[in-house]
């Protein structure tokens, strides 16, 4: 790629401490997500942030549905930030995709990370009949998604904002993800929604050596309490933990509450 990862990425270092956080954003969303954890750790603990590219302000140039045709291509983007900043050992918080980001990065160079956090994080969104799997989403359901995305996107992500918040008292952190869904190319939000949605990783939880976290909220339209609860038995070293706040993006919606529960990961 002709730019760097720092620039392609729009990576941003700041904070203080030895110890390494990288948060890492989900789908419709960008790094500006964790402010409020930001402001909560910086003071003892070095930050990474950055922008999937396609998202946020990271280069949209660098995008190609050839390249990003997998989440593979997006653990690769974040392995190469890790070299280029030279982080071991850093604890990883993965929203929803990036989730299966960092675990397929941790396959790859498990020293990278000592800790990941997953946060609405689903290795499957599909229901899987044939071995009692539930991820959520019927294929239909997906394909009327998809169908309400190309016919009018805007319209469509404000609209599916809300369901994703699950927050009607909040209507302003709706509103928030709504903004930054919109803020998307449709043709790669349509794109990487596919990637996302049509994924399946649940063979790859149990070679998960890293120990993890799986941080689950209720009423999240996208990750039942289910998906959580095949991952803690498939991942080995790993801990479930039902954090009490509603929706996809508890960052936003409940942020004490989210930022409690990181604490209490890494302290633990």
């Amino acid at each position: 790629m002709a730019t760097s990862i720092i620039e392609r990425n729009n990576v941003k270092v700041l904070g203080e401490g030895s110890q390494t956080i990288i948060f890492a954003h989900g789908f419709g969303s960008d790094q500006t997500a964790w402010r409020h954890q930001v402001a909560a750790f910086a003071p003892n603990f070095r930050i990474v942030l950055f922008d999937h590219v396609g998202a946020g302000k990271s280069d949209f140039s660098a995008y190609s549905p050839r390249r990003y045709s997998s989440i593979y291509s997006y653990a690769e983007d974040l392995l190469d930030l890790c070299y280029e900043l030279k982080l071991s050992k850093s604890i990883l918080v993965g929203h929803s995709v990036s989730g299966m980001v960092s675990l397929l990065a941790a396959l790859v160079e498990p020293d990278c990370f000592s800790q990941l956090i997953f946060l609405g994080a689903s290795p499957r969104y599909l229901n899987d009949n044939d071995v009692g799997y539930y991820g959520g989403f019927e294929q239909s359901d997906l394909d009327a998604l998809y169908t309400a995305m190309s016919t009018n996107y805007y319209a469509w992500a404000t609209g599916f904002a809300p369901l994703v918040i699950a927050n009607p008292d909040k209507p302003e952190v709706a509103t928030e993800f709504a903004s930054t869904l919109s803020a998307i190319r449709p043709d790669i939000a349509q794109a990487v929604a596919k990637v996302i949605f049509q994924s399946d990783h649940r063979a790859e939880l149990p070679r998960l050596n890293v120990p993890t976290v799986i941080l689950q909220t209720t009423d999240d339209i996208a990750v039942p309490p289910q998906v959580g609860e095949y991952m803690q038995v498939k991942i080995p070293h790993s801990q479930l933990i039902p954090i009490p706040a509603k929706g996809h993006v508890p960052h936003l919606s409940a942020p004490d509450v989210v930022t409690s529960a990181i604490a209490q990961c890494i302290a633990t």
